[in-house]
């Protein structure tokens, strides 16, 4: 089972645009998971199919048939009719890679060195989670496992053996620490959050994964905020309400999109004349800035913004960045054990009919002995035969199987397959002949 039919073809935010990339994610349908098996005769090169669906890329995984004259086309042609509605995708956009370069990519994303943000922690959940989805439905088979395993494998030791993971290494995630770090635990603090659309949507759902429990909502349109707290429920205020939300927050996170500066210095001196000395602290992830910087100088007003966590995120960035060799080793290593196990799967086949043949063949001669023996043989004499015979067959076989394997791993799987097939007359069907 040679790694050169295994193929990836995807698109990442590595070479789509956004609003592809969200175009994309409307058009994908349900994975319904086609077990290959029933798929239309145009795609019988296809034996096992795997989707790696996120918001940052899509990408389909297989086992191709070596006599596949275009396994681009091919993966292309399943993922539009199969996952895709009504879109189309521009050639440049797409990546495709075969054998050792798709196994690479993988073992790449699983580990967070492909990631949007250079070791993010969530893609190897989501790596896993895709290659549960089509075990369950069934869809992949024994490469297209070792592939995934390794991936899985080496995403684990990226995270428990290197730092590649560890610092905050987002805006929102960053913005989440530095607030931990001022105030304490965060989870005791009443947290405001003004502005819903993507930095504001990451950092409340940062929020609620920290277990923060007091979130209040301000947003321009209410009806949005309102939409958001209905799983969780929430206090919700208008952007005319800001100086209520302010009063009775401790910790507030900006994050709008709005033309200018929601709150100034002559907002605040009032909202801190009600607060009896509570301090209040700001963190301006606006993009302009939704506060005015001269409010620093208001007692008990600490203020942040984009660049104070710019500064913080490129320190954490560089630190990982620093990881990067330890990871492209345990990514070599990784890839050498897949390619083995790959190269060891390519001789599975032939072990399995050789020790069903001895099998057949010492059950035949077993009976035999048994007829000799006759009916009023000693219970405990015919269970040494039986251990005999088992014995005889697996210490005949040990050695053969052992080289057999050595072999595969050094690349002469074929040579010596067809040679042991050949010796003891061993079938092509998977089958053990007597």
């Amino acid at each position: 089972m040679p790694l050169t039919q295994i193929a990836c073809l995807g698109l990442s935010h590595q070479t789509a645009p956004i609003d592809l990339r969200e175009r994309m994610s409307y058009a994908l349908l349900q994975e319904d998971h086609l077990h290959p098996a029933d798929l239309p005769d145009r795609f019988s090169s296809l034996s096992e199919i795997l989707m790696l669906s996120t918001c940052n890329r899509i990408e389909l995984y297989a086992y191709v048939d070596e006599k596949c004259a275009d396994a681009r086309q091919l993966l292309l042609d399943y993922l539009y009719a199969h996952h895709m509605s009504g879109a189309s995708i521009l050639p440049e956009y797409l990546y495709f890679y075969t054998g050792h370069e798709a196994a690479a990519h993988l073992l790449r994303v699983a580990t967070g060195l492909d990631s949007q943000i250079l070791g993010e922690p969530q893609i190897l959940g989501q790596v896993t989670g895709a290659f549960m989805r089509a075990v369950e439905a069934n869809t992949i088979g024994r490469a297209l496992t070792i592939l995934f395993r390794g991936a899985i494998r080496a995403g684990k030791r990226a995270r428990a053996e290197t730092a590649i993971s560890s610092n905050p290494a987002s805006i929102g995630s960053v913005t989440i620490a530095l607030a931990d770090q001022v105030v304490g635990d965060l989870q005791k603090r009443r947290v405001l959050v003004i502005g819903l659309g993507e930095m504001g949507r990451l950092a409340l759902n940062a929020l609620r994964k920290r277990g923060v429990q007091h979130i209040a909502l301000a947003n321009r349109t209410r009806e949005r905020a309102l939409r958001l707290a209905q799983s969780r429920p929430a206090p919700v205020f208008g952007l005319d309400e800001l100086a209520t939300a302010l009063r009775q927050a401790e910790v507030v996170i900006s994050a709008t999109a709005a033309p200018h500066m929601l709150i100034d210095r002559a907002l605040l001196e009032s909202v801190m004349q009600g607060r009896e000395g509570h301090d209040l602290v700001i963190i301006d992830i606006g993009m302009p800035r939704d506060v005015n910087p001269d409010v620093c100088t208001l007692p008990g007003v600490h203020l942040y913004n984009l660049d104070d966590l710019r500064e913080t995120l490129d320190q954490a960035l560089a630190a990982r960045r620093r990881e990067v060799p330890r990871v492209e080793n345990i990514i070599a290593a990784e890839l050498a054990t897949l390619e083995r196990e790959l190269r060891e799967l390519a001789v599975a086949p032939v072990i399995v009919d050789l020790r069903q043949k001895a099998e057949a063949i010492r059950q035949h001669e077993l009976q035999r002995t048994l007829r000799y023996l006759g009916e009023d043989a000693d219970p405990e004499t015919l269970r040494q035969v039986q251990h005999l015979s088992r014995s005889l067959v697996n210490k005949l076989l040990h050695e053969p199987t052992v080289r057999l394997r050595q072999q595969a791993s050094d690349g002469q799987a074929e040579k010596y397959a067809a040679a042991v097939r050949d010796l003891f007359n061993l079938s092509n069907s998977g089958e053990g002949q007597p």
